[in-house]
């Protein structure tokens, strides 16, 4: 659901667009938290979609960066939708250290026709959702994929980590529009923000047994959703708010320590977050040099020019018939 913030001063001035890794003493559960502010709101002003398919891409790119915070440099995480749905595609990649871009394809009268604030299973449909890992180098990509059926981003994802890595997870995405004032001649000025968190479960080792406990149900209880310690801390995180996952008067320590003080909270170095689109002018023209001649001149202007929009930043690249072909 979209929400509207106001009134709670310029996110340029506080500590934003980062991921925060952390972890909790008592209960041995790891996580992170995601503040994007400027990141999300470039990539989301550049393309000025309609308010439902902007919410959509603004928590996939926030999903993105919790998933792909732990990525060493050089590292990839993409996450793509193909579906159905008014939202039939979208798409976020994070290329690790913190670089953030991310594009939709959707029908405009489909998506006008639902409304305002349509629900996101509605928005998408019904399709799969696919996170593409790719850690750099040598390492070998790995490709998990999960059933979008009319659920929300979140869901997917939650489905994605039950099937792919069996790891108990609680993830909470918050996307909205940040009023940050009037304009000269009295406008309204508006901001994208997102938040997230997300929570690991990190197995224990050792426990006493329990009366009558089998071995395959102490596994269950020490390793699995019905661990003690697992189910006390991800109902401490159910309570957060999207306000609180959006605020930027509220620092991600802060609201670390309002969930969790009771179980004890250690931060690690946050990662800064940027929208940084890896096209560039010499890439769109080794792209042109690979068409043939037809095919080139399919796509020039009546001057014989051609013009390549980025799907992803919105830039335009404008060759003279001379520079292609």
């Amino acid at each position: 659901m979209t929400v509207t913030v106001s009134g709670i001063g310029h996110d340029q001035d506080l500590p934003d667009d980062l991921v925060l890794p952390f972890a909790t003493v008592r209960s041995r559960v790891s996580g992170r938290i995601v503040r994007l502010g400027s990141a999300v709101n470039t990539v989301l002003t550049s393309h000025d979609y309609p308010a439902p398919v902007s919410e959509a891409l603004g928590q996939a790119m926030a999903l993105t960066a919790l998933l792909g915070n732990p990525l060493k440099p050089g590292g990839r995480l993409i996450l793509q939708t193909k579906s159905d749905g008014p939202l039939g595609f979208l798409v976020a990649h994070y290329d690790a250290p913190g670089k953030l871009r991310g594009y939709a394809s959707f029908d405009a009268d489909g998506v006008a026709a639902l409304g305002a604030k349509p629900d996101q299973g509605v928005l998408l449909g019904k399709g799969r959702l696919a996170m593409t890992l790719d850690p750099g180098g040598s390492h070998v990509s790995h490709q998990g994929i999960v059933a979008l059926d009319g659920g929300t981003l979140t869901d997917a994802a939650h489905s994605y980590f039950r099937q792919s890595e069996q790891l108990p997870t609680f993830i909470r995405v918050a996307v909205a529009r940040h009023f940050i004032g009037r304009d000269a001649e009295g406008r309204q000025q508006w901001r994208w923000r997102a938040g997230g968190l997300i929570l690991q479960h990190v197995p224990a080792a050792g426990g006493e047994p329990r009366p009558d406990e089998t071995p395959e149900e102490r596994d269950a209880r020490l390793h699995g959703d019905e661990d003690d310690d697992w189910v006390r801390v991800r109902l401490l995180a159910s309570t957060v708010e999207d306000l609180e996952l959006l605020d930027p008067a509220l620092k991600p320590e802060r609201l670390l320590l309002r969930l969790f003080h009771e179980e004890g909270v250690r931060v690690t170095p946050a990662t800064p977050l940027k929208a940084e689109c890896r096209c560039s002018r010499e890439r769109i023209h080794g792209f042109l040099r690979g068409f043939s001649a037809q095919e080139l001149a399919d796509m020039r202007e009546p001057d014989g020019g051609v013009t390549v929009t980025c799907e992803f930043c919105s830039t335009k690249y404008r060759f003279e018939p001379g520079d292609v072909g």
